[in-house]
């Protein structure tokens, strides 16, 4: 998730803050130190008048209480504000909004925040691959493979440094049964998370369907030793007894 590092970004102050500036870093601070209080200032603020700032404190406040859905609500409102106010700010937004709905698990609804980010034309460079990664998971989970493939290959051209984007594309391809660019692309992601768990979990799974039971089981096991209590993790786990003992 990315909802902290762009609060972080956005409550960086200038040289000389605003009142609203301050008073949003303060609310961002408290977002993580005490999330129920920061809800309570946004509130008030916003009674009082608070604009695109006071909605995304309260966004970054659910948020912090993991209640995603109305963190999305937040931040979609915060979106729409800055557009009407044309004041720069809504791109971001409407990303925060969409990682708040993938953390949710709408997926639907991640996609339409993140097509509105993307179409803004706002986003360049990381931002806009980190939109295109985002945007390729909500398209994958709602079965849309082909948009999913188009995001994928832009973000791997815009952020080739993210692992996530690689083993992505990796699960992708090997969905669609093209076995070649599946080893190929989480090759990549190996190399850039050498100890992830899910990584090798997917590493496994390649391997085996390309009949490499011993290169299978190598990534399953190092999945298993990463983190044997996450999902990844126990999925490598119950992959390893189905395979069995080597012969």
């Amino acid at each position: 998730m990315i909802l902290l590092l762009l609060a972080a970004e956005a409550a960086t102050p200038g040289p000389s803050p605003s009142p609203e500036e301050g008073r949003f870093a303060a609310c961002v601070a408290l977002s993580e130190k005490d999330p129920a209080k920061a809800l309570e200032a946004a509130g008030s603020w916003r009674i009082e008048g608070g604009g695109v700032l006071a909605r995304q404190c309260a966004g970054l406040a659910y948020a912090s209480l993991k209640r995603w859905l109305p963190a999305a609500t937040a931040f979609q409102q915060a979106a729409e504000d800055a557009e009407r106010n044309r004041d720069g700010r809504a791109a971001r937004l409407w990303v925060q909004a969409g990682n708040a709905a993938l953390a949710a698990g709408d997926m639907a609804r991640a996609g339409q925040y993140l097509d509105a980010a993307l179409g803004s034309g706002e986003l360049s460079g990381a931002e806009a691959g980190e939109a295109h990664l985002d945007r390729a998971r909500a398209r994958a989970a709602t079965g849309d493979s082909a948009t999913a493939r188009t995001d994928l290959d832009m973000a791997l051209k815009l952020v080739p440094a993210d692992p996530l984007g690689w083993l992505l594309s990796a699960t992708l391809a090997r969905r669609s049964g093209d076995l070649a660019r599946a080893r190929t692309d989480i090759a990549e992601a190996m190399k850039r998370a050498p100890k992830d768990a899910e990584v090798a979990l997917e590493a496994g799974n390649i391997a085996v369907l390309s009949g490499s039971d011993a290169a299978a089981r190598t990534a399953w096991d190092a999945a298993v030793r990463a983190a044997p209590d996450s999902a990844a993790g126990k999925a490598a786990a119950e992959s390893l007894k189905r395979l069995g003992a080597p012969q």
